[in-house]
């Protein structure tokens, strides 16, 4: 069974916490993870790009000049792809990249993911997270005892929406706060840290059975 450092609220050092083999010490599935990742970045695309065809340029509904005597070369339309101003060929249409992620597949991603994280020791488990009022030096000093290095990315896990957690970390790039109820696989395998909190862990163990 994994274990991971169990810190207070001021980043000191109270124990260690037994993480679940479900979750943190699970086989990972690279493979899976590779799948996962694919399909949820197609999912955020928008397809919204359009280019108009040479049906839908306005204008070509006359001959631009008669088919023979002029010397010049045959046209019928102004909207032809040769023409400038004129439709372009085989261009971008509205279309919808979503694809479904089995659900097996999302928890053996997820498990994946965070024994990934739990093998490097990148698991932190924070007592309880306790920020009254937004303020950001608060949680650079809370990293600072922890001893995150600067340059990597920070993911906070909390039991519920922490709004004080979530605007003290707006202005600290590289940090980022989810629940547990609409974390990703994705959310963490892009984490270098995993920052969560305790009574968090029962949830995110629901998850991966």
């Amino acid at each position: 069974m994994p274990n991971a450092k169990l810190y207070d609220n001021t980043g000191n050092q109270i124990g260690e916490e037994s993480l679940a083999d479900c979750a943190f010490g699970a086989k990972i599935n690279e493979a899976v993870v590779h799948q996962y990742v694919k399909t949820y970045l197609a999912n955020q695309r928008q397809g919204n790009a359009c280019a108009k065809t040479r049906g839908d340029v306005r204008g070509g509904g006359r001959k631009p000049w008669r088919q023979k005597g002029t010397g010049r070369a045959r046209a019928g339309s102004i909207t032809s792809p040769l023409w400038r101003h004129g439709g372009v060929t085989f261009g971008p249409k509205p279309r919808n990249f979503t694809t479904k992620t089995p659900k097996k597949m999302k928890k053996i991603a997820f498990s994946s993911v965070l024994s990934s994280r739990a093998e490097n020791d990148h698991v932190i488990v924070l007592n309880d997270i306790k920020f009254e009022a937004p303020k950001t030096k608060e949680v650079m000093n809370l990293l600072l005892n922890i001893q995150i290095p600067n340059d990597m990315k920070v993911l906070f896990i909390t039991r519920e929406p922490h709004n004080a957690l979530c605007k003290a970390i707006a202005n600290i790039p590289l940090v980022n706060v989810e629940f547990v109820g609409e974390v990703s696989a994705y959310d963490v395998l892009y984490a270098d840290y995993i920052v969560i909190q305790k009574d968090a862990l029962p949830l995110i163990e629901e998850r991966c059975l």
